[in-house]
């Protein structure tokens, strides 16, 4: 079976940023609540009218080439698995992308599994190398959802955490010693059951835009029932995490005992340290709690990856694995090994 690797990925992130402190202040929420508890220190935002999805995933595209010696020409693939939220509500950003990067012989496309869409892309890119005419593909996602978040409404709370930024990676059919990491197997699972728990209420077809959906701010996140939903999620959402990180592991050969390092969507950090604990890793050098970016949907985990490089808590032959929930909801994982 052909083999499939990561030889390149690439990060960015606006200059503009935004405190807990801050937070704090627009929210109502004490400091010590959004910094400790919601683990913001600090998140990355969009300056108005700047830093668009594409132009953010042109950007760090750019970045995963450079380190996988590739050029746009060589991308036979262009796969957008970031926010559905882009510069046009219904719109090709993948398509975008491709002719700004000047990908002439890529074709473009799109997933969208929300915040665990990451692993969910490397499963489908590494397929499509395995079986298609597809040597070279490039992911690449960004999220400024931060946009759409309404710091006075309490309903939406556990959204204050939400950053802006951009990730790419590039995967190719067996690039021998050129493999920064070798993909494995992936495993995901959706309970619908959530599916209208998080929702944008205006603007699709049960509730077009006008001028009194907007006046009435109808196009901000909104959690209609949070109680409920915490009280249904509580029972699930750990032993979903964790069986998607199981099976996964164990369709590559591997369990929890061979796991080095997880690269995990942004959450309060109690819960994070959980995860920790069940999967017996330790929090402080088996993973990156990204506070000082917040959550920035499906760029998480190569967020968390460059700053364990830059940290040294990743060698070659170390078992990664990309852990991911999203609303809807979803559960997503993929194994790697990381080739240094």
């Amino acid at each position: 079976m052909t083999t499939v690797g990561l030889t390149g990925f690439g990060r960015y992130l606006p200059d503009k940023t935004l405190s807990g402190s801050e937070i704090a202040a627009e929210s109502g929420i004490p400091e010590s609540v959004v910094v400790d508890k919601m683990g913001v220190r600090r998140k990355h935002v969009c300056p108005p009218g700047e830093d668009h999805v594409t132009d953010m995933c042109v950007a760090a595209a750019q970045d995963a080439l450079e380190m996988a010696d590739r050029s746009p020409t060589d991308i036979d693939m262009v796969l957008y698995h970031g926010s559905e939220y882009k510069d046009h509500v219904v719109w090709s950003a993948a398509a975008n992308i491709s002719e700004q990067l000047g990908a002439e012989s890529a074709f473009a496309t799109e997933s969208h599994t929300l915040c665990a869409s990451a692993p969910i892309a490397v499963r489908q890119a590494r397929a499509q190398l395995q079986v298609d005419h597809v040597d070279t593909a490039l992911l690449v996602a960004a999220s400024r959802e931060e946009d759409l978040i309404d710091y006075e409404n309490e309903r939406s709370s556990f959204m204050f955490n939400f950053g802006s930024g951009a990730s790419a990676m590039v995967l190719e059919a067996d690039p021998g010693s050129r493999s920064r990491a070798i993909v494995h197997e992936s495993a995901a699972l959706t309970d619908g059951s959530f599916a209208h728990d998080v929702v944008m209420p205006a603007g699709g077809s049960l509730e077009p835009p006008s001028s009194e959906t907007v006046a009435a701010d109808r196009h901000r996140l909104d959690v209609p029932d949070p109680d409920g939903m915490k009280e249904r999620l509580a029972p699930v959402s750990l032993p979903n995490y964790l069986t998607v990180a199981d099976t996964a592991l164990e369709r590559s050969g591997y369990e929890r005992a061979d796991l080095d390092f997880v690269a995990v969507t942004h959450m309060k950090r109690s819960f994070h340290e959980v995860v920790f604990d069940e999967l017996g890793l330790d929090h402080e050098t088996d993973g990156v709690y990204l506070d000082t970016y917040g959550h920035v949907q499906s760029a998480d985990q190569i967020l968390a990856l460059g700053d364990a490089l830059e940290d040294g808590l990743l060698e070659a032959g170390d078992l990664v694995c990309f852990l991911a929930a999203g609303t809807g909801y979803t559960w997503a994982a993929t194994v790697l090994t990381w080739q240094g």
